[in-house]
């Protein structure tokens, strides 16, 4: 039986342990991005960052608000995941980025 994936492409994500929240960045302006992940984190201890494509720097950038300038000393960047993702018969590749962010 094969399983497909679902996913939305900006907005919050809740996921089965309640543990974390994953949170897509798109287009969307940064600093309004960073304060729904500043929002996220009151509630959670983890959030994961995901964007593809153009909007990598858009996460890339969050992040950064989030660790260096809103939450700086109270949160920290556990891990950075790399991907690519490639297109069934066009051979056309979309990098993707996974940012996790644990408060403190």
């Amino acid at each position: 039986m094969l399983m497909e994936e679902t996913t939305e492409q900006y907005g919050h994500e809740q996921t089965e342990k309640s543990e974390y929240t994953i949170i897509n960045i798109g287009n969307d302006p940064v600093m309004q991005s960073a304060i729904d992940v500043l929002s996220t984190l009151g509630s959670k201890h983890k959030v994961i960052l995901k964007s593809r494509g153009n909007s990598i720097p858009n996460a890339v950038a969050v992040a950064n608000i989030i660790t260096e300038k809103m939450l700086k000393g109270n949160s920290k960047i556990q891990k950075i995941n790399l991907d690519t993702v490639a297109a069934p018969g066009i051979g056309s590749m979309t990098s993707t980025i996974e940012i996790i962010i644990n408060k403190i």
